[in-house]
């Protein structure tokens, strides 16, 4: 009798896990960006606790930026570990 209780709950749990259409809206799905849209950044410039630069550019750019940034850093920490 226990054996089919707990089937029967577990059968019960699954119906409200199936995927239905209706689910399926606009809200749900990832929202996919324009790489063209202009994004404006504060940044601060190093050094400086108190000045601030805003600037304008759009997301392929920033994504490049950062990019950019990530192949700088990598490559001083590849080279700091090389034997001199």
């Amino acid at each position: 009798m226990l054996g089919k209780l707990s089937l029967a709950i577990l059968a019960a749990a699954g119906l409200g896990l199936t995927a239905s259409p209706a689910a399926d809206t606009d809200e749900t799905r990832k929202k996919v960006r324009d790489p063209n849209e202009m994004v404006c950044e504060t940044v601060k410039p190093l050094g400086s606790r108190v000045a601030t630069k805003r600037i304008c550019a759009t997301r392929a750019e920033w994504e490049e930026y950062r990019r950019q940034d990530r192949d700088s850093i990598d490559k001083g920490q590849r080279l700091l570990n090389m034997p001199l």
